[in-house]
């Protein structure tokens, strides 16, 4: 369901909390963004999205979905907070045709949903697209991050996924997950298979552990003095967006430096062009910026080096959901992870692979990006959502 507000009467410690947050809000009317240390809020973060996604052509609703509160003392860690707020995921979803099956895209570490702004036209010509920023990032609630295991860091984005799930009342869904997205997209499938119908992972996280052989390098490196500094950094839960809320009133200049470098001269594809770069960069800062809550998961679902601490190659066996893993040929990500998983799968598994992109494949080769979706999923379009129903794989593409 869409964003609700509930009041209760006679609830004098409620009363005087929505007391304190208007005077806040009026605070922060009353001061200019220019005038923060860190330039960002909520609000500018939502503005920024809006912006970025006003270049496209399909109509899409934005809304915040309620799942949920969890007052004080509540047994679920992931929604425990000082007060009995709602939490709400920020989502978007694109006008499709009847009959359309139904792809969720979930964004990776240090992203949001914008991060797919090259994608949603197209894919929404073949699907309901929906997309969502996680618990704890985007324009989603921001709750005080209180998990103190891997565990209860899984529960907080499986769970709450789950919750938004029930409230927008879906099942039978396509899930695309991300990086650490595709993590999470797993780990969901493997607690919730009845409800997805396929599962497409991106450049996906979470394959390999610190354990395996092809590591030695980096207990090597932690050897030196300066793979100690790092690894302390990791443990101590310093995250790149500390630097950037660090930096302040700077903190956009390096914002703008990185996403020039990434995705302008160093781009493993096409390039940005000076518009979307510009609005890309502002939406990264607002995300980046913005209370911390859901970025500081990292310690607690990888060791330093980006190693599961849970690798999803220990469930592989357990598998229920059909998958296909995608990979841009020049992707940081080890696609060997996939290789071994698939050994072990009992379900139909894919791996294939795009030239000319990197990590963030669907922004370096959105039109091979594309034609690899179609393609893993062509089993769940009609020949009239599909008029070439693609049963070989498109030209350029790699299958492993």
């Amino acid at each position: 369901m869409a964003e609700e507000t509930s009041k209760t009467a006679g609830d004098s410690s409620g009363a005087t909390a929505a007391a304190t947050n208007a005077a806040k809000s009026k605070w922060k009317i009353l001061r200019p963004n220019s005038l923060r240390w860190i330039p960002t809020s909520t609000d500018y973060t939502i503005a920024a999205e809006k912006r970025l996604l006003s270049i496209l052509k399909t109509p899409y609703v934005q809304e915040r979905v309620n799942i949920g509160s969890g007052p004080p003392g509540s047994k679920v860690r992931w929604f425990r907070s000082s007060s009995n707020e709602s939490r709400y995921i920020n989502t978007v979803s694109f006008d499709a045709k009847e009959g359309s099956p139904t792809l969720v895209m979930v964004h990776g570490y240090g992203a949001s949903q914008g991060f797919f702004f090259r994608n949603f036209d197209a894919l929404a010509s073949r699907f309901r697209v929906i997309a969502i920023d996680q618990l704890g990032w985007g324009g989603s609630s921001r709750p005080d991050f209180t998990c103190k295991s891997t565990e209860e860091t899984e529960a907080w984005f499986i769970d709450s996924f789950e919750e938004w799930r029930k409230s927008k009342n879906l099942s039978n869904f396509i899930l695309l997950g991300h990086s650490f997205g595709g993590y999470v997209a797993a780990k969901y499938a493997l607690k919730h298979p009845e409800h997805v119908q396929h599962l497409v992972l991106v450049g996906s996280a979470g394959f390999t552990a610190e354990s395996d052989p092809k590591s030695e390098w980096l207990t090597k490196f932690r050897a030196t003095w300066k793979g100690a500094v790092l690894n302390h950094l990791w443990e101590s839960n310093f995250t790149p967006q500390k630097l950037v809320r660090g930096l302040g009133p700077w903190g956009p200049g390096l914002v703008n430096r990185y996403t020039s470098a990434r995705f302008g001269a160093h781009s493993e594809g096409t390039e940005l062009t000076d518009e979307e770069s510009r609005l890309l960069t502002d939406y990264v800062y607002h995300t980046l910026a913005a209370k911390a809550s859901g970025e500081l998961c990292l310690k607690y679902i990888f060791s330093f080096g980006a190693f599961a601490r849970k690798p999803l190659l220990q469930s592989a066996s357990e598998w229920k959901v059909p998958t296909t893993f995608i990979y841009g040929m020049n992707d940081w990500m080890n696609y060997q992870g996939a290789v071994e998983a698939r050994k072990h799968m009992k379900v139909p598994c894919e791996i294939i692979r795009i030239p000319q992109g990197g990590h963030f494949v669907f922004i370096d080769n959105p039109s091979a990006f594309h034609s690899a979706v179609l393609y893993a999923c062509r089993k769940h379009l009609t020949q009239e959502q599909d008029s070439s129903h693609q049963e070989q794989l498109p030209y350029g593409l790699r299958l492993v």
